[in-house]
């Protein structure tokens, strides 16, 4: 049904989005028609608990709802359909909604004059803490998967390789995620054979060993390809040598990711930030200077927490 009425490849296309629930929550309820409603997401709810005004929500959080954050509004596609009347208002992150709740300011002994900001979502929070503030800048987080962020002058939206744009005051936070990763390394190795392994790899030398490293069939970036099977082998003698053509091989896909994402648009990446476990590896961050051909280094706040006070930090200093 979404398909059929949003633009071809638009992100709210993907099965997992906001507005594919509301859809299927509207057409599958039987109360729907006796019951007043208001869509909110997980941040929305929590922030509407403190400020007490139902119905707000941010154009990040909003965007797989179907929101434009580039004319700041619904589409009138989306707005002609009888469940519109849940959406909730839309906001920039970080401005200010209201002031706490009284019985709540009280209890927990904040000032008359403390604000609410509407908040952004997770890994957007996790982008701001890294502090990659220019365009070119990028992120890699590198947990149990593979997800990159680029901050680019220019918005690029293709939900055949789950690559979508955030809007971040005047740029746009261009990003995609990998099936690949940390997983991987954690169903062959432990934790300690990582770390072992790890220093008797020559990062400066390139593994010939060519691999793509998945958990299950199916890669979603930057190969689109569901039927996609891990590939793990040969495998050598030397695990050492196996470790190190499996983080270079990560390194590749990572490469591709960001070239895909030039390819669809966006601004080219001139440095990389580094959150997520893999951080911690060393030799795993020489082996992607090497094959990114980029400088890259450990993200010094990664916390999606210290982004969000930052973003309402912004957002108090603006309405005083």
């Amino acid at each position: 049904m979404v398909k059929a009425m949003a633009p071809p490849n638009h992100t709210v296309c993907s099965g997992s989005s906001t507005l594919c629930k509301l859809v299927s929550w509207w057409t599958t309820s039987s109360d729907i028609p006796k019951m007043p409603a208001v869509l909110l997401h997980q941040a929305d709810w929590l922030l509407w608990l403190l400020h007490g005004k139902l119905g707000v929500s941010d154009y990040n959080n909003a965007l797989k709802v179907g929101y434009d954050p580039e004319v700041e509004s619904y589409p009138p596609w989306l707005l002609s359909q009888p469940y519109s009347s849940v959406l909730p208002r839309v906001q920039a992150p970080g401005t200010t909604i209201g002031t706490m709740k009284e019985n709540i300011r009280t209890q927990f002994g904040f000032p008359e004059d403390c604000v609410i900001c509407t908040g952004t979502t997770d890994s957007i929070a996790a982008f701001l803490a890294a502090r990659a503030n220019e365009t070119g800048k990028a992120v890699t987080s590198l947990g149990s998967t593979l997800a990159i962020k680029l901050l680019s002058t220019k918005r690029v939206e293709d939900a055949r390789f789950g690559v979508y744009s955030h809007r971040l005051d005047d740029k746009w936070l261009v990003g995609g995620a990998s099936n690949t990763g940390g997983a991987v390394l954690r169903q062959i190795f432990t934790d300690d054979q990582l770390v072992k392994l790890s220093k008797q790899i020559n990062p400066a030398k390139a593994s010939p060993l060519d691999y793509y490293p998945l958990i299950d069939i199916g890669e979603r970036f930057p190969v689109a390809d569901p039927k996609m099977e891990p590939r793990l082998d040969p495998r050598p003698e030397s695990d050492a040598e196996y470790l190190h053509g499996i983080l270079e091989s990560i390194a590749r896909i990572e490469a591709k990711g960001y070239k895909l994402l030039k390819e669809l648009g966006a601004s080219r990446v001139d440095e990389v930030f580094t959150a997520g476990g893999g951080s911690r590896n060393e030799k795993w961050i020489e082996i992607r200077e090497r094959v990114l051909g980029l400088p890259v280094r450990k993200a010094l706040q990664t916390e999606a927490a210290y982004g969000a006070a930052l973003l309402a930090l912004k957002g108090a200093a603006a309405a005083q």
